[in-house]
């Protein structure tokens, strides 16, 4: 008995052996797949039980360095306000010490130029006039002087920078 076969069987064959195939890879595929979630369960269960200890450990480790910085925070502010008071205790002697001394200045100063004038021009009013002027001017440049560090107001050393006496 002769088969027949016709080409309509042979695409009904064809398509079932695609299908078969088809079916055999989907299935090794989905094999595959699934002992990759097994694995990938495996790798983050793993991973919690060593990274979530570590994690605690840092935040402990974080707490205790905050600690230590509001200390080492308060020692700086301590510093500081020690620092502010130490310069304004020095403010203050610089004060207490240079004003007596301005004065001093000036009334050297007054005297040595009253008592110049006196001499050269022989009248009175004149030389305390002369003088308290020149005494004005040099407690004004001795102010400046302690301003920019002692420095001379810009004359040869000793010069007062009042100006000079009237010629003898």
């Amino acid at each position: 008995m002769p088969i027949a076969f016709s080409l309509n069987d042979l695409g009904d064959l064809a398509l079932a052996v695609f299908l078969i195939a088809l079916g055999a890879g989907l299935l090794y595929a989905f094999f595959q797949l699934g002992e990759l979630f097994h694995r990938l369960a495996h790798l983050i269960r793993g991973a919690e039980r060593e990274v979530l200890p570590v994690i605690a450990k840092v935040g402990g480790t974080v707490d205790r360095i905050n600690d230590q910085l509001l200390k080492v925070d308060t020692m700086s502010d301590s510093a500081v306000d020690a620092v502010e008071s130490v310069d304004r205790a020095v403010r203050a002697v610089s004060y207490g010490v240079a004003t007596p001394v301005q004065k001093a200045v000036g009334l050297i100063t007054g005297l040595k130029f009253g008592a110049a004038s006196l001499r050269v021009d022989r009248d009175w009013r004149a030389a305390v006039v002369q003088a308290k002027e020149a005494a004005a001017r040099r407690e004004r440049d001795f102010v400046d002087e302690i301003g920019r560090g002692g420095g001379s107001a810009g004359g040869a050393p000793g010069d007062s920078g009042a100006g000079t006496p009237p010629a003898v």
